[in-house]
């Protein structure tokens, strides 16, 4: 089965906990802090395996989750990181935030990796609190959450070459003509369901890679036959070549065709539209295409094009077309999907924290920052809960609340913690 485009969530792993523990020794009741980190959570990474051509493996799972890091342990010990897990995607996936429809990464050579979840950062434990002022700290540090994000992902079959027309002029007859592929021929529409890829050799060590895309009818922009589902696959294509039925064998004229699938090409995406093509005048070996062929290749040359009258049946034609393919992508550049570099502004905590209004007498701390303290606070501990609040306080917590208009009375609410104001 070709599946092309799924979408699912992902799960980093938690980060576990840091530890409160202090050291025992003989003839020494309680020594000096000695609780560990805990480890960090596992990272969700999609790696590039050449040996895959579908994203079919991963249409099976709503969810992908990674391992969570271990919690810490008295004597300094640290817990053991959570295992990342690692989703295998075929060349050509790319990968966008289902959610804000942003571009992520565009994975294309084999073993290429990229983080789409990052793991949570274990919590400290009460060891790495101690100071001059602190001998002997009571609390720790809540691992912090891995990411969770909703993914699309979108394969785009990789190729230089992309074979584009009308179902039944046959493409499918030239690919498996010029290279080893071996897609699936017959004489009626829509006999190429899935993309099909071959390696096309020219010269003595020259190759490129050709696509043999399921054939355009009218309205394929709109979802008309196979629709546009396979119209993306040309995107990453360099050129095309444009075979024609030039013996009309269907009652169709060809440069009626031709002006068609442009049509096509034009409404979906106006980079295909912009691609140089090169154009295939197939079935010369058939009685009635003479009668079309200097009519058509005439009008087409006066617009500029290559054109090449070939039979993809008998291979008339075809190698003077394949060394005219390979010496054009030899001039034309490699095109770059470039991932747009993101800016990452980090607020100043003060401005980043606001209280929201919730009645007359009744205000909830809100704000991104505060969350990544929040996570990290134990609320069963009570000299976890006291750090929290003289950091927030070293924030300018109060100032925010005199700015606020909080009076003495007012309900405070500060994540789990709800308490009356007093000035």
């Amino acid at each position: 089965m070709f599946i092309d485009e799924v979408e699912f969530k992902v799960k980093a792993g938690d980060g576990g906990n840091g530890v409160v523990s202090f050291r025992r020794e003989k003839f020494e009741d309680m020594g000096g802090p000695d609780g560990g980190d805990g480890g960090d959570g596992g990272d969700i990474i999609l790696e590039v395996d050449e040996g895959m051509n579908t994203l079919a493996d991963l249409r099976y799972n709503n969810i992908y989750k990674a391992e969570k890091g271990k919690n810490g342990k008295g004597k300094n010990q640290h817990g053991k990181n959570g295992d990342d897990l690692i989703l295998r995607v075929p060349p050509g996936t790319m990968v966008y935030d289902a959610d804000t429809d942003s571009f992520l990464a565009d994975l294309k050579e084999a073993g290429e990796k990229h983080i789409v979840a990052k793991g949570g950062k274990g919590g400290r434990g009460n060891a790495r609190f101690k100071k001059s002022t602190r001998k002997a700290p009571r609390f720790s540090e809540n691992g912090a959450q891995g990411e969770f994000r909703k993914l699309r992902l979108e394969l785009k079959v990789l190729a230089d070459v992309g074979l584009v027309g009308y179902p039944n002029v046959g493409k499918s007859t030239l690919i498996s003509q010029v290279s080893h592929a071996k897609p699936k021929i017959a004489s009626y529409h829509f006999t190429t369901l899935t993309p099909n890829l071959g390696v096309v050799k020219y010269g003595e060590y020259q190759s490129f890679v050709m696509a043999d895309i399921p054939g355009i009818i009218e309205g394929a922009h709109q979802g008309t036959g196979l629709g546009d589902e396979f119209l993306k696959h040309l995107e990453r294509t360099r050129l095309l070549v444009h075979v024609i039925d030039v013996s009309g064998i269907e009652g169709r004229d060809p440069l009626e065709d031709f002006e068609k699938i442009n049509n096509e090409l034009q409404k979906y995406n106006e980079y295909l539209a912009s691609l140089e093509q090169v154009i295939a005048l197939n079935k010369i070996d058939l009685p009635a295409a003479k009668q079309n062929i200097e009519r058509v290749k005439s009008e087409l040359n006066d617009r500029g094009y290559s054109v090449f009258p070939i039979s993809a049946v008998t291979s008339e034609g075809c190698q003077k077309l394949v060394y005219h393919l390979g010496q054009r992508l030899e001039e034309l550049p490699e095109r770059e999907i470039a991932k747009e570099e993101e800016v990452v502004i980090r607020p100043d905590f003060v401005d980043e924290i606001y209280f929201e209004k919730l009645n007359d007498n009744k205000y909830e701390l809100k704000g991104t920052l505060l969350d990544s303290y929040l996570e990290k606070t134990d609320f069963n501990n009570d000299a976890a809960v006291q750090r929290l609040m003289r950091v927030l306080k070293h924030h300018g917590l109060n100032e925010i609340m005199e700015k606020q208009g909080i009076k003495e009375g007012d309900t405070v609410i500060i994540g789990p913690l709800e308490f009356d104001y007093v000035e």
